[in-house]
């Protein structure tokens, strides 16, 4: 198993990094909130998690052993795979997760994509007894870092992808529509979709 990566980022993509790990670059999948902390030359270090599938082995990376923990205990719950666990660690942090199935909070599961109504029972039901309790912070505190802090993530991600702070500024408010509808309709603003609709945005700018 390969427990971390370190050294200087290579590269950045919306959905993953390039790391040099002794002269080889290291392809690394992250959420938007990982990718946010990383620069393109800064020295970096992972928590890593690899999948291995019969045509391919693809590393999964995160901020802390916290997340990867996390992200390896979503999959025991049947109908859960690598894809749908970084899903939902894009939209909760580990804390807000934990928190979300210790109180059955099934619209917080619905909030990912590709998790409905009957899957979000099915696995409040499988985590309760895997991912345990949260191990700080009330429900003020998940909501303000998931959901009111949905602009400072999708600007920290745009920064770390080269963009300057004037260009992350305006992709952010071209998207304040699309995460204000969400919001009003009892929903969270999901980063990834944003950060997508974000990269259009930038990418007709020029």
């Amino acid at each position: 198993m390969i427990a971390f990566v370190s050294g200087p980022v290579a590269a950045l993509a919306p959905d993953a990094a390039v790391v040099e790990v002794g002269g080889v670059g290291m392809a690394v999948q992250c959420t938007p909130n990982t990718l946010s902390g990383l620069r393109v030359g800064a020295q970096a270090k992972l928590a890593t998690s690899l999948v291995v599938r019969e045509d391919s082995l693809t590393l999964y990376g995160f901020a802390d052993d916290d997340e990867r923990q996390t992200f390896e205990l979503l999959q025991t719950a049947s109908g859960v795979g690598p894809r749908l666990a970084q899903a939902m660690l894009a939209v909760h942090a580990p804390d807000a997760l934990r928190l979300a199935v210790s109180t059955g909070d099934e619209k917080a599961l619905t909030a990912v994509p590709g998790i409905g109504k009957k899957g979000a029972q099915k696995l409040l039901l499988e985590l309760k007894d895997r991912l345990g309790a949260p191990l700080g912070g009330g429900r003020a505190a998940v909501a303000s870092a998931v959901t009111a802090g949905w602009r400072d993530q999708l600007q920290a991600a745009l920064i770390g992808l080269g963009y300057a702070t004037r260009e992350a500024d305006e992709a952010v408010a071209a998207v304040s529509p699309q995460a204000e509808a969400a919001a009003a309709a009892g929903g969270q603003p999901q980063v990834p979709q944003l950060l997508k609709a974000a990269l259009q945005t930038l990418n007709r700018a020029r």
